[in-house]
């Protein structure tokens, strides 16, 4: 059976990242949806530098599988700035601060984004990297955007 880890709480929003509405409180609210929507997001500020926020992901049980883990991120850069943006989007098991990031189990990676249109992007993660989760109960997603 399928099962879906979301967002579940902001758990580091070290550069004030921001919902779509400029609200700060449980942004992870905007991402959290079960059918991927462009009507809310979170963003960052014009040009970034490096901007990490962390998000913790909801509880799911260990499928006892390494085949079929995917990571799912939508992005798209903001239409007044136009800028051409880097996103990295790591699963992180056990994160805890910047200075105490867990393990890194996968990354996305999408360079040089400039449309305005949100675009998914997948991941599938390797057996190997499957098999180096061992709590699914400690999942993140550590996102860093920066303007090259």
């Amino acid at each position: 059976m399928a099962q879906f880890a979301r967002p579940s709480a902001d758990t580091n929003n070290v550069d004030a990242y921001t919902d779509q509405a400029a609200g700060s409180t449980n942004i992870y609210l905007t991402i959290d949806e079960v059918t991927e929507s462009d009507a809310d997001y979170i963003r960052t500020v014009t040009s970034p530098s490096n901007d990490v926020m962390v998000v913790k992901l909801s509880n799911v049980t260990d499928p006892v599988s390494s085949v079929n883990h995917v990571m799912r991120v939508a992005t798209a850069v903001d239409l007044a700035a136009q800028e051409s943006i880097n996103f990295q989007v790591t699963l992180n098991q056990g994160y805890v601060s910047e200075v105490s990031q867990g393990t890194v189990i996968a990354t996305l990676t999408r360079n040089g984004v400039t449309s305005t249109t949100f675009t998914v992007t997948t991941y599938t993660l390797s057996g190997a990297e499957a098999d180096a989760i061992t709590d699914y109960t400690a999942l993140y997603y550590r996102i860093l955007i920066n303007k090259p």
